[in-house]
């Protein structure tokens, strides 16, 4: 289903109603009220449940139900609402009963042809969630966890009922949280803008050239697949699985992160938060146990971005009395039962990675966006020096720099089998400081001098072992 903002979830699920009507799905026709108006009536008693926890309905939460449902009321009005018809919490019916008519209709196709594809119920859902997003983000920074524990077991209720009539369709996020609140109320502007600083973001990494042209790849197949949707237009399944091929210290790491946010700003995640794990957060040493540590993980990644690195680990032993394999088995499994809900990245080094992805028929068919990182030359590992120094507020003298890049020169010249690219500049880099330190801390003109505090000088330089 489509991602919508709250006034075009509004109107689908009007939309919804009118052809639910003309149906006369479960005899709506002869209900006195139109369907249409029965859900505005529901949602304005859900902005009542959620606000009146507290026993208080401001004029700005009237406001909001007002103007967004065109429903005039002002907060005694819905204050005498909630009262009257007030929504008990532990009412096991305690869903919407529009929905009712939305949940029968998808369960038994009554609608020939249907426009809404079987997922009349998940609009009205939706509907209802980021309504009660919106309320809650007029508490923000922070709404009342009354609010929220409200909020959430409502949706759970309606969870419940769409389970019951079998036509949920699978997700595993089920509490909505308030720190979630700001990636659902993002206008399309302040989305787009903010786009546009992780790209550049992006492109002001140094080196990494062949990486961010697949990148900007991808996101540009994503806008216009996203046009054409807008159009109701054919569009094709784009895979944003990907698997990262590369050395240590070479940024990929860093880029799935910006691609985690990058993906939330477009759309792709409704979360977009990055959970980075490896063989050792997802193997357990019995049977049974490898699935489900699996399973906990890819629940936690759920909307957002799962990062496996090394994940030629999960494959590369074979024996009884290794799960590995489970572990595979299972993520391959939710890529395809959530296939919109979660990407996945999984990195390693270049051998090692074609070696797993050829482990398995279906790895490299689920993997095929390959994005390769080379390592880093001497002068952009220099760079990296430079860049890791301003964000630390310390600086090099002129012959330290000068000895520094030789330093550099001559790792990258004679690479050992251990070469970390950027992570071996961070050591080095590291070593400097705590030399510095070591030097500068018996100083008595140390306290309050920023130039001396700040300054890396050649004898604080130690060369790699």
């Amino acid at each position: 289903m489509e991602q919508l903002d709250l006034q075009a979830l509004l109107k689908k699920s009007y939309e919804i109603c009118d052809a639910l009507t003309r149906a006369n799905v479960g005899n709506v026709a002869t209900e006195k009220r139109q369907l249409r108006i029965m859900l505005r009536n529901e949602l304005a008693l859900f902005g009542a449940y959620i606000t009146n926890s507290d026993k208080t309905i401001t004029e700005e939460e009237a406001e909001f139900i007002r103007t967004t449902l065109d429903f005039p009321v002002n907060a005694q009005i819905i204050e005498d609402i909630h009262n009257k018809r007030g929504m008990a919490e532990k009412d096991p019916e305690g869903y919407p009963p529009s929905l009712k008519y939305a949940m029968l209709s998808d369960a038994g196709n009554k609608l020939d042809p249907d426009p809404f594809r079987g997922q009349a119920s998940m609009y009205f859902y939706d509907t209802f969630k980021l309504f009660g997003q919106h309320v809650l983000a007029l508490y923000a920074p922070a709404a009342p966890e009354s609010e929220v524990q409200r909020y959430t077991e409502y949706l759970q209720r309606m969870e419940d009922a769409l389970n019951e009539y079998c036509v949920w369709r699978p997700v595993t996020q089920r509490s909505y949280k308030v720190a979630e609140l700001t990636l659902q109320t993002q206008s399309v502007e302040e989305r787009e803008a903010e786009l546009e600083e992780l790209l550049e973001e992006l492109s002001s990494l140094v080196g990494l050239e062949g990486v961010k042209h697949q990148v900007n790849i991808m996101v540009n197949l994503i806008k216009v697949q996203q046009m054409r949707d807008d159009l109701e237009m054919k569009s094709t399944d784009i895979s944003k699985h990907m698997a990262f091929l590369g050395n240590p210290g070479t940024g990929k790491t860093t880029v799935a992160r910006l691609l985690a946010d990058i993906y939330r700003c477009m759309g792709v995640l409704r979360k977009g938060q990055l959970v980075e794990v490896d063989r050792s957060g997802l193997v357990r040493g019995y049977v049974g146990q490898t699935a489900a540590r699996t399973a906990e993980v890819i629940d936690e990644a759920m909307g957002g971005l799962l990062f496996v690195d090394e994940a030629y680990a999960l494959t590369v032993k074979k024996g009884d009395n290794d799960f590995g394999q489970e572990s595979v088995d299972t993520l391959l499994k939710a890529m395809e039962d959530h296939r919109d809900d979660f990407v996945v990245i999984v990195a390693g080094y270049t051998n090692l990675m074609e070696q797993f992805l050829d482990s398995n028929p279906g790895l490299r068919s689920r993997f095929a966006n390959l994005i390769y990182f080379d390592d880093y030359t001497a002068e952009e590992l220099y760079e990296i020096l430079l860049q890791n120094l301003e964000k630390r507020e310390y600086h090099l003298t002129t012959e330290a720099a000068v000895e520094a890049r030789e330093l550099i020169k001559k790792r990258v010249a004679n690479k050992p089998e251990n070469f970390a690219n950027a992570r071996d500049v961070r050591n080095f880099l590291e070593r400097a400081i705590a030399n510095h330190a070591l030097r500068v801390a018996p100083l008595k003109d140390a306290p309050g001098n920023k130039e001396l505090l700040s300054t890396i000088e050649l004898v604080d330089l130690e060369d790699w072992e």
